[in-house]
């Protein structure tokens, strides 16, 4: 069995002595492709260390493409690609309509919201009123942190519907999740390892890993991301989605909350990114505070965008920075311009502002709880055998299917019927455990509730 030489009084964590001594035997061809890795319980019995330390290290080989993971099947070496001159190649032929993938008629995918109910009216009118009124300051540059007023608008928000009190001047406005995260990265810093959930928004990962990050995967129990495996990973940032985790739907509870705070404030720069992705669609008891908002010791960065309460295309995201990293920002990162235009964010500023957005997000809610509830019935209705869970916030719940068949098998025979479904397995870094039942992650925003039971009708006949 493989014997990597680990060496605990080192400064560098146990995983990461792991992951780099595995990632140069596969480089060297040591570990040659195709070549199943032992298990994570076996090699952590044989190095006499714990399991979450070969968690990380097989979760960051994954997420650089160094090795695969098969469902019940274990960890392989993925092939290596080498580098070798371009081969003259054939003309380019365009591909024909029916070799092209079918496009689902019906699609349960999380990643769309209802476009039908956007208030184009309004937001058509505060334009115009944008257009008129900042004329030539559209032209002008603004400042790198995004439009004042914007940011002011966000703050009020914030302070109004999270409890979260913030100023302007720690607001970072930017195109969307993905680039503030990279921008949180070089913010941060590079030193010690990313934890994320797992499972989870397996976008976040890949984007730290490409940016050079060494990714850890957390496990998760009942109440979100386990604090203690968090600890035992060594890592130093931690991203987490504690109102409505993505994808299980698991709300964390205030005593875990301030068990994280506690581990952010156990080491200087450590942090936690708080992507409070979905909050405002919680359909049962109080709101949630976020978790900034128990944060007394400057630890926690807030991360949001309007991709779900208005648009996906929309690309404006934020995140809110404790003091001293806003100061750092200003002081080292003013350089880079605002990717957000101008005559966005002026429009959006006043959709804030006026009210228009707390009432779209009011009758959103009605929308989508219908649509939530449509979704319980056609599964009850149709005699889907399987479980839904994860009702209580967010655009989608996970039906735990109970027909014998695999996750594979029922996103197969539902793609041969025209619906789109899609696999909990897709969203885990590290494999499922074997006695993990099939589940499939359920977005319900994209479908009207007549769609939905002509796709569940189309599902009985695939599934029983």
């Amino acid at each position: 069995m493989l014997t990597p030489v680990l060496d605990p009084s080192l400064g560098r964590p146990l995983y990461e002595q792991l992951y780099l001594q595995l990632r140069r035997d596969i480089e060297s061809g040591s570990l040659i492709a195709g070549e199943k890795l032992p298990s994570k319980r076996a090699l952590s019995a044989h190095l006499k260390v714990s399991v979450v330390t070969v968690e990380g290290a097989y979760g960051q080989l994954l997420a650089e493409g160094y090795i695969r993971s098969e469902p019940k099947r274990g960890f392989f070496v993925s092939p290596l690609e080498i580098a070798s001159p371009p081969a003259q190649q054939a003309p380019s032929v365009p591909v024909s309509e029916e070799a092209a993938a079918p496009v689902p008629e019906y699609d349960f995918a999380t990643n769309a919201v209802d476009a039908v109910h956007f208030p184009f009216s309004t937001w058509a009118k505060l334009m115009r009123q944008v257009l008129t009124r900042e004329d030539s300051g559209l032209l002008s540059a603004i400042e790198p942190q995004g439009v004042p007023a914007l940011r002011a608008a966000i703050v009020q928000y914030l302070h109004d519907f999270r409890g979260i009190t913030a100023n302007p001047d720690q607001v970072v406005v930017g195109a969307g999740s993905e680039y503030l995260i990279g921008i949180l990265f070089q913010l941060l810093g590079r030193e010690g390892g990313y934890a994320v959930e797992d499972p989870g928004y397996l976008k976040v990962s890949r984007i730290l890993a490409h940016q050079g990050a060494l990714v850890c995967p957390i496990p998760l129990d009942d109440q979100g991301l386990r604090v203690d495996a968090l600890r035992w990973s060594g890592a130093r940032v931690v991203h987490v989605t504690p109102s409505h985790h993505y994808p299980l739907g698991t709300v964390m509870p205030v005593g875990r909350r301030r068990e994280l705070l506690s581990w952010a404030a156990e080491i200087p720069e450590r942090y936690i990114i708080e992507d409070d992705y979905d909050s405002e669609f919680r359909f049962s008891g109080r709101p949630i505070p976020a978790l900034q908002s128990l944060d007394g010791g400057e630890r926690v960065v807030y991360l949001n965008t309007f991709a779900k309460s208005l648009a996906p295309s929309l690309r404006i995201g934020y995140m809110v920075l404790p003091p001293h990293l806003a100061e750092r920002y200003r002081r080292d990162f003013l350089f880079y311009s605002s990717t957000v235009p101008s005559f966005e964010q002026y429009t959006l500023s006043r959709f804030l502002e006026g009210g228009h957005f707390e009432r779209h997000i009011a009758r959103m809610r009605v929308e989508y709880r219908d649509r939530k509830a449509a979704l319980a019935a056609c599964v009850r209705d149709f005699g889907i055998p399987g479980t839904l869970s994860g009702a209580d916030a967010g655009l989608h719940m996970l039906l735990r299917m109970e027909n014998g068949l695999s996750e594979e098998t029922l996103v197969r025979r539902a793609a041969e019927y025209g619906v789109a479904v899609y696999p909990l397995s897709d969203c885990c870094l590290t494999p499922p455990p074997p006695d993990a039942p099939p589940t499939l992650v359920m977005g319900y925003a994209r479908l009207k509730v007549a769609d939905m039971i002509s796709a569940f009708r189309r599902l009985q006949r695939a599934w029983l």
